[in-house]
Order: C-alpha cells, then structure tokens, then sequence
C-alpha cells in the first residue's frame, strides 16, 4: 500500500494559502483519501498538526482548516493593544539606550502571541492524535522547531513504533508527543513572536535551520509527497528585469526584515525539491536489485505553490487593513508601499487571508489533472 505523505512550510499568515490548497485536494481526491504521514515546518506546523488531529476524515478537516484561516483577526494571533505594544517597546528602548547599565529586561520578541496560544488550544484538538495514531490513520506527525541554543532543527514526531529518529549535521528527529508547545514553537517568527521554552531549551521558527522540509516525512515513511509551499516563482526574464541598473532609495528596515523571512521562509522547499528530484533521477539509473545497497529510494514529490506575489497580493489589500494594524506596521516602515513581504506574513486579516484562501484553492484546483494522476500513479 503507497503511503502519502503531506508536507506544509510556511511563514506567518501566508500558510493561509496551503489551508486554500488542502479544500482543494479534499475535493479532488474524494472522501475516502488519507494522508497517513503528515509534517509541519513554521505556520504549516498549525495547519499538519490540525489535519494528524484529524486524520482519516480529510475533506472535514481541510473544511475546518479553511474556517481557522477565515476567522482570524491580527487580535487573535497578537495583542494589538497600546499597553502591550508599549510595554513590549519601552523594554526594547531600556535594554539598547542603556547599554546593558539598567539591566537586562530579556525582551527577545516584538510581539505577544498570547492570544494565539489560546485560539490553537480551543481549535486544534491535539489531544485526539493518540486515537488517531491508535487507530492506524495516521502513522506519522512531525512538527520541526529550531533550537536557538544549538542552531539545530529538530524534527519533533510521533507515530507508529518502528518509526526511528535520524541525525544529520544540522537537524535530528526525536520522538515526542507532539503538544501544543511545539507547534507554537514551530510558528514563532524570528523576533516578532516570543520563543517556546521545550527540553528546558528556547526553540523559534522552524525554517529557521530546516533546509530539509521534505526529510521528516520520508523518514516516516512516506512513498510520495505532496508539498504546498508559499513560494511564487518569478519567471527568469523577470528576475533579470527586476535587477537591471536604477537608482533605488536606501531600504527601510521593513524592507530588510522582508528580505530576511524571504531567506528564512521561501527557499528551503525549493532547494530540497531538487535535491530529492536529483536523487529520483539518480535512482532510475540504477538496477533495481542495487537499490538497496544503496540506503536510498526514490520518493515522488509534486509541489504545489502559489501563480501570485503574496507580498503583492498583502500590498493591494493594504488599505483595508484596520488601523491599529497599519500603525503597527508603518512603526516599522512597512507602509503599502514598503515592506510588501514582511506584511505578508504578519496581516493575519480577514481580507488578505481570505484571498490567500481562494487563491491556494484555485491554483490547486488549475492542477487538477495533475494532482489526481500523481495520487492514481502510486
């Protein structure tokens, strides 16, 4: 029996997309499908963690999924209150004016994650993954954080017994029960969102040092993959266009900030799709009675992604935004016309996510016939 598996990366409140995308695949691949193996990096972490809750009912789940996604408000994943945003930037001005002479106030963070703690608590339902592990719909869950003591990304899973945990240079797989603290640890931005205390150690986002996204499930077991990132490819001529010789003002560092989740966000998956593609080419030119010399198997992967700019896509919908939102990110120059990338992963708003969702829904649904004979070929 194939097992398929499902990857989610993500960054912030573009994994709206992938929520879009998985209503998508549950229409297309009926009722009766199951992704027995399911991992989780970042924002993606929420939305595996939801779906392992709720395996073997796919098409509720991604139904669930989209009415997370469509609910939010930025209150619901950060205060937005004068008081918490002042409190929170007095200890960021007391720590760099002071030079350390007024003491250390510990402040790691820009943003207060309380409020979505207690929404994942209400909507996640992890305390029905034992049953789903127990019952055979799911075999595997992995949720990746990265420790901010080490530098390491550790692939946190449960699953089947005889799933064992693996060791590479700069990531681990150990086996956890899988709580609501390491999906929050796995979803936490770097700088704007507090770290996660986990093995009495601080972890944040998990893109952070996975450069491996695909790794958790295939080491669960996974015979083909479906992966949905949040990456909009350029085509190359305008790539090209885009780096032509002009004056161009000096960036503000919402422009910086953007720049640096791009780097942590949006090229992982790309880099290990090829990767995994290379080692697929390499494989068929091998006889098959050699294969298992060889410690390796070939592991289909369709990706998924999004046909649009999310950053571009936030900066259209920018003027919508409530107010207490806007002031919050032109404190940092992200005005509309700034800052389009860093915005894109931080307006958890009901008009932006809800374009996410209809876009990762129609983008999925343009690749119908390639999605139905990727899942009927294995």
């Amino acid at each position: 029996m194939t097992l398929h598996g499902l990857v989610l990366t993500g960054g912030g409140a573009r994994a709206a997309y992938q929520a879009g995308a998985l209503r998508a695949l549950a229409e297309l691949l009926g009722p009766h499908h199951t992704f027995p193996v399911i991992a989780g990096v970042s924002a993606g972490a929420i939305n595996a963690a939801a779906l392992a809750a709720r395996a073997g009912d796919f098409r509720s789940a991604a139904h669930e999924l989209c009415g997370l996604w469509a609910g939010l408000q930025p209150e619901s994943v950060y205060r937005t209150d004068v008081r918490s945003l002042a409190r929170i930037g007095s200890r960021w001005i007391r720590d760099i004016a002071g030079g350390g002479l007024l003491g250390r106030s510990g402040v790691n963070h820009l943003l207060d994650t309380s409020p979505l703690r207690g929404l994942l608590t209400a909507r996640l339902g992890l305390e029905r993954l034992p049953a789903r592990l127990a019952d055979g719909s799911l075999r595997g869950l992995a949720v990746t954080a990265t420790s901010y003591a080490t530098g390491t990304a550790l692939s946190f899973f449960d699953g089947a017994p005889d799933l064992q945990p693996w060791a590479r240079s700069t990531r681990i797989g150990v086996r956890e029960t899988i709580t609501l603290d390491h999906v929050m640890a796995s979803a936490a931005i770097p700088v704007f969102f507090p770290p996660v205390t986990l093995r009495g150690s601080s972890f944040g986002d998990g893109c952070v040092r996975m450069s491996a996204p695909l790794s958790p499930a295939i080491h669960m077991g996974a015979d083909r993959i479906i992966a949905i990132g949040i990456r909009f490819r350029r085509p190359t001529e305008e790539v090209v266009a885009l780096n032509a010789p002009r004056p161009a003002a000096p960036p503000r560092l919402s422009d910086i900030a953007g720049l640096l989740l791009n780097a942590v966000f949006l090229d992982s998956l790309e880099t290990d799709l090829e990767r995994v593609n290379r080692i697929n080419r390499t494989l068929a030119l091998v006889a098959p009675g050699r294969r298992d010399e060889l410690a390796l198997r070939p592991v289909p992967v369709l990706a998924l992604q999004p046909s649009q700019d999310l950053g571009k896509l936030a900066a259209q919908q920018y003027s919508e935004f409530p107010r207490t939102l806007r002031h919050l990110l032109a404190g940092i120059g992200a005005t509309g016309d700034n800052g389009w990338d860093l915005v894109s992963y931080l307006a958890f708003e009901p008009v932006y996510l809800g374009r996410l969702l209809d876009l990762g829904y129609a983008d999925t649904m343009a690749r119908a016939r390639e999605v139905e004979a990727f899942v009927s070929a294995g």
